[in-house]
């Protein structure tokens, strides 16, 4: 297997004295989607940013592969509404790239028509894709994304989704998101990890949604979604992470 671009080892973050992270152990190959489940507070967006750099643990270490670049989208933008800023200005300012791959982008992310549109009018749905190309721009390793599908109709989940498998195929960028919409991640990921402060269980959907863990937190809902991807998931990947 080759070297990961992204790992953490022994990672312990403590927030205003409070044991957020412990012990996590991860690492992020390239091209692979790698989604990070769990509850509430369990430390999922601290963990992304312990990631990208944004939080400093107090003990263990985040590795990263030399000249590693990092695409993050966010849950949300905080936008001054009386800020005037369109699309395609937004998206100049995400890096020096060439006019064919910005167009390139634009047409894969499928904003092509709301390059002139103020970026504080957009829809959820219209706005995470503008996101994504603003990271896409910076022609990234990883694509980080922190529930970006939140407020989003089912229709439009599954549309993201379809989306960051294309942009991963087309780009050759590994991803890592966080995510509550556990039906439909399952299907989109390599692997999962289910955390809750520390890493519960891992490996492929198939494995994580059967896993004693994974259970007792979110039930069995997701059960009979999950048994359609069965069967494609246990063919296709064959190196599983999986820890008993």
């Amino acid at each position: 297997m080759s070297n990961p671009l992204i790992e953490t080892r022994d990672l312990c973050l403590t927030i205003d004295g409070r044991q957020i992270l412990e012990g996590i152990n991860f690492a992020l190959y390239p091209g692979e989607i790698v989604t990070i489940v769990g509850p509430n507070g369990s430390g999922k967006t601290s963990f992304l940013r312990c990631l990208i750099g944004a939080e400093k643990p107090v003990s263990g270490q985040v590795n990263l592969r030399p000249k590693l670049k990092i695409g993050y989208v966010p849950q949300k933008l905080a936008l001054d509404p009386a800020f005037p800023m369109t699309v395609a200005r937004f998206l100049e300012l995400a890096g020096h790239i060439s006019q064919a791959e910005r167009q390139d982008i634009i047409v894969r992310t499928g904003i092509e028509t709301i390059l002139r549109t103020q970026i504080t009018t957009l829809s959820g749905g219209q706005l995470q894709r503008v996101l994504l190309a603003h990271a896409l721009a910076g022609m990234p390793d990883i694509l980080v994304l922190d529930e970006a599908t939140q407020g989003l109709d089912q229709p439009a989940v599954a549309a993201f989704y379809n989306l960051i498998d294309d942009v991963r195929r087309r780009y050759g960028c590994a991803v890592v998101l966080v995510s509550h919409d556990l039906h439909v991640v399952m299907s989109a990921s390599d692997r999962v990890i289910c955390l809750n402060g520390h890493i519960c269980c891992e490996g492929t959907p198939t494995v994580v949604s059967e896993a004693p863990e994974y259970r007792r937190l979110f039930g069995l809902g997701t059960e009979g979604t999950l048994a359609l991807y069965r069967h494609e998931h246990d063919h296709a990947h064959h190196h599983d992470h999986t820890h008993d």
